[in-house]
């Protein structure tokens, strides 16, 4: 079962994975909200883990209180953890600190994640962030997208520290490799036919990037 959460403070989607292993994908900038939403509307007393798309605020700063309330390891880009201890875990675009966490577990490209009826193949997307993932279930034909892309031919911004516009597009063209049906994007609502989604993204990334 997934649930997508919709967070502030601004509107970044964290997915909850029921499984035999309870995941969240992205927690969201606002602990206190999260953490109601995961023990009030799911009885949740535990995760087993939580899974960093990208470390930017708005996805990962409720990551340490979160990680310490539910008992969760925490997953991410050994990339993107180095990313963030060296940005000192803040969002200096927005002057935005916020509170610094150990990583559990940092993944690479090829690995993947066992949650039970549900495996996530780790695919290193860098170009919005230097350790950006998208997680592909390959059974299911369905991809956690993070900020590399939206549907619509959205994709993410390459002007924050860490940016690379270069890194972006060929993100995106690995991405057209992968039979996805649905997206599931860090932001908007999920799509199906997300493959074409992915080729657009592809196409407008090149013309204007």
């Amino acid at each position: 079962m997934i649930e997508r959460i919709v967070t502030p403070p601004l509107a970044a989607n964290a997915y909850l994975i029921l499984d035999k292993k309870k995941a969240l994908i992205d927690v969201g900038g606002d602990f206190k909200f999260i953490y109601n939403v995961l023990i009030k509307k799911f009885n949740l007393k535990s995760l087993d883990y939580i899974i960093l798309t990208h470390t930017h605020f708005d996805h990962a700063s409720a990551t340490a209180d979160l990680k310490k309330a539910m008992g969760a390891s925490v997953i991410l880009h050994k990339l993107e953890y180095e990313f963030a201890v060296s940005q000192n875990f803040s969002a200096s675009f927005f002057g935005i600190n916020f509170p610094p966490f150990q990583a559990d577990v940092l993944v690479d490209e090829g690995d993947s994640i066992n949650l039970g009826e549900m495996n996530l193949e780790v695919v290193h997307t860098p170009g919005h962030t230097p350790g950006s993932i998208c997680l592909y279930e390959r059974d299911k034909k369905i991809m956690f997208t993070g900020d590399t892309v939206f549907p619509d031919g959205g994709f993410g911004r390459v002007d924050f520290p860490g940016g690379n516009a270069r890194q972006l597009i060929r993100s995106l063209e690995k991405l057209t490799k992968f039979d996805v049906n649905i997206m599931y994007p860090g932001h908007d609502e999920p799509v199906r036919n997300a493959k074409e989604h992915i080729k657009m993204a592809y196409k407008i990334a090149k013309m204007f990037l």
